[in-house]
């Protein structure tokens, strides 16, 4: 049965993550420089539920300061499947952000408002640009429906800089062939947006950010050039990182930094997977309720007053009971 309107707003408050203190390393295989990034913090994803849906959340509304332009950090997985026992989550609305789905393994089926209904999968990447307000649903796609399996990605929302809150949405769907890819004996690295390894993605964003995804192989240092005056933080899916003052960074675990130097400096003492992500700060008032993030309470207020009169779409429909 479809989420009454009233009850996912209710629902969808957004919730803080965890400070871990960072476990020191004896051994270290990184040396400092004046021109690192220094460590802000570590956090620890907690474990919390969308509907159907387990996630580890890393942050959500916190820290504005150090993950801005980003506002939520959800990894969701991985998980095994069993066919025909799907995970769906209902018909709900946006506005004011970009949710961005990004698979590792498994299928995904997402319909929107827009008259968007796609099936995507591995290195697939969804990018729901809401804007003024749309409506999506989001489940397991057909092909884990049918044979099960393996379901892991991340799902991270961009907010949107005040210019942009309002205007139209859209939805787009891009393929591994669109990003930069760069292999070494030492590292991969995929440029999911943004330019970075001499490379660049051909997926374009409305403001300057970037989305990494790198393995480091084991006994093996990388430096991660980054525009002093950007955020940037840095997640581990497997593995464990050392970074700044010799800092272990453990798998679900992610690493915030300062701004103010020229470059990221991590060792892996095994092999490590990791995103890496960042961007030029917003700079504004952040005012949120559940899936609507905007600049001021009026703002949001009127997101909600489109959504309950129907102007961001019909849920019903969305979720293919009409």
């Amino acid at each position: 049965m479809a989420m009454e309107r009233r009850d996912f707003i209710k629902g969808s408050a957004i919730i803080g993550a965890t400070i871990l203190t960072p476990a020191i390393i004896k051994a270290s295989g990184l040396l400092s420089s004046m021109s690192e990034r220094k460590v802000h913090k570590v956090i620890s994803a907690d474990r919390t539920m969308i509907q159907t849906l387990p996630l580890l959340r890393s942050f959500a509304g916190d820290d504005t300061d150090f993950v801005s332009p980003y506002v939520v950090f959800d990894e969701f997985g991985p998980i095994n499947i069993k066919p025909h026992n799907p995970i769906r989550v209902d018909a709900h609305p946006h506005a004011g952000i970009i949710p961005m789905t990004y698979f590792l393994s498994g299928t995904g089926h997402h319909r929107d408002s827009l008259n968007n209904d796609y099936q995507y999968g591995k290195s697939d990447f969804l990018v729901f640009t809401s804007g003024k307000g749309a409506i999506h649903m989001e489940e397991t796609g057909q092909k884990i429906y049918d044979e099960g399996g393996l379901y892991h990605g991340f799902q991270i929302w961009l907010n949107l800089p005040k210019r942009f809150k309002f205007i139209d949405p859209s939805t787009v769907m891009y393929h591994k062939s669109q990003m930069g890819l760069v292999q070494t004996n030492t590292y991969s690295a995929k440029v999911v947006f943004g330019e970075g390894f001499g490379v660049k993605s051909e997926i374009a964003m409305l403001f300057p950010v970037f989305y990494y995804h790198i393995t480091l192989n084991e006994n093996s240092k990388l430096e991660i050039p980054t525009d002093p005056t950007h955020n940037a933080f840095i997640y581990v899916i497997d593995g464990e990182l050392e970074v700044q003052g010799n800092k272990a960074i453990q798998k679900n675990q992610m690493v915030l930094y300062e701004r103010n130097a020229d470059y990221i400096n991590v060792f892996s003492k095994k092999k490590t997977e990791f995103l890496v992500l960042g961007g030029k700060p917003n700079n504004e008032p952040v005012y949120s309720y559940g899936p609507f993030v905007m600049n001021t309470r009026d703002e949001v207020m009127q997101c909600m007053s489109d959504y309950n009169s129907g102007k961001m779409g019909n849920p019903e429909v969305v979720n293919g009971n009409k």
